[in-house]
């Protein structure tokens, strides 16, 4: 999805009536894929559970890739479907909320049980709240972020991402500072809060690079890329930093567009519509 791509009911109803399930066949694959990520996502918590603290977090990253595949697929073999978008929903706050709230607990938030456990509580619920918000609005025409092109709040998987960035500092220089629980405990909430506020966020349609940037952009995303291969960790540092960088940009422009919405003449008999 954005926060994980839902996938909305299309097409003649009456002509799957005939189908118990309201599964197609085309439809399986899209869905083999959001299982998948699901099941990366729980696999972290296996590795969590064993101390492998590294196979867990690139597994609730594979998850991530996963759920970013699963929509565009489901869009292009236009095999859309409720089940497809319940299925989604699940496997998105268990992969993005759950598995990283379990993991940062056996990592960390475990040394102070009772605040710790709240921490990762608060997190893993603030993701089911932002994913049943975004379900909730997916039919509504109501939604001035969206028609600006705009997020509202950070999506899931990206919330998943920022929340392991304690783990990328410790697992680059090995300093016991970015395991303190309270630390741990502080950055998972502020990301939780983050998840299901109302700030507007960059989204891909909000961004349109120039015409002379667009090979450049291409290349910069084949060595980020590779960069992923070499050095994952320090990479997913820049990653995150770039990321909240853009934080206040996204105000400001929908600040901006807002302003430039509200300013332009009102088209006549638009009050009466």
């Amino acid at each position: 999805m954005s926060d994980g791509p839902v996938r909305g009911v299309h097409g003649d109803p009456s002509a799957r009536s005939d189908l118990p399930s309201g599964l197609t066949l085309r439809a399986l694959f899209p869905n083999a894929i959001t299982a998948a990520a699901l099941c990366a996502g729980l696999t972290g918590i296996r590795f969590a559970i064993g101390g492998e603290f590294d196979k867990a977090v690139l597994s609730v990253i594979l998850a991530g890739v996963l759920d970013g595949i699963d929509g565009r697929v489901a869009r292009m073999l236009k095999a859309q479907s409720r089940f497809g978008a319940e299925l989604d929903s699940l496997a998105d706050s268990l992969s993005f909320g759950v598995a990283p709230a379990l993991i940062l607990y056996l990592w960390s938030l475990k040394e102070m049980p009772r605040i710790g456990w709240y921490a990762a509580l608060t997190y893993a619920v603030c993701c089911a709240l932002r994913l049943a918000r975004y379900n909730a609005r997916i039919d509504s025409d109501n939604q001035p972020h969206k028609l600006a092109g705009f997020l509202t709040g950070i999506p899931a998987p990206v919330g998943a991402g920022l929340a392991f960035l304690p783990i990328y500092l410790w697992l680059v220089t090995d300093r016991p500072e970015f395991r303190e629980p309270l630390v741990v405990g502080f950055w998972l909430v502020a990301i939780a809060a983050l998840m299901i506020s109302n700030v507007a966020t960059l989204s891909w349609v909000s961004l349109r690079p120039r015409r002379t940037m667009r090979l450049v952009l291409i290349g910069l995303v084949g060595v980020l890329g590779a960069a992923l291969l070499t050095d994952p960790w320090e990479t997913l540092i820049a990653i995150c930093a770039i990321y909240l960088a853009t934080l206040p940009i996204g105000v400001i422009n929908y600040a901006r567009v807002k302003r430039q919405r509200s300013t332009r003449p009102e088209t006549p008999g638009a009050a009466h519509t």
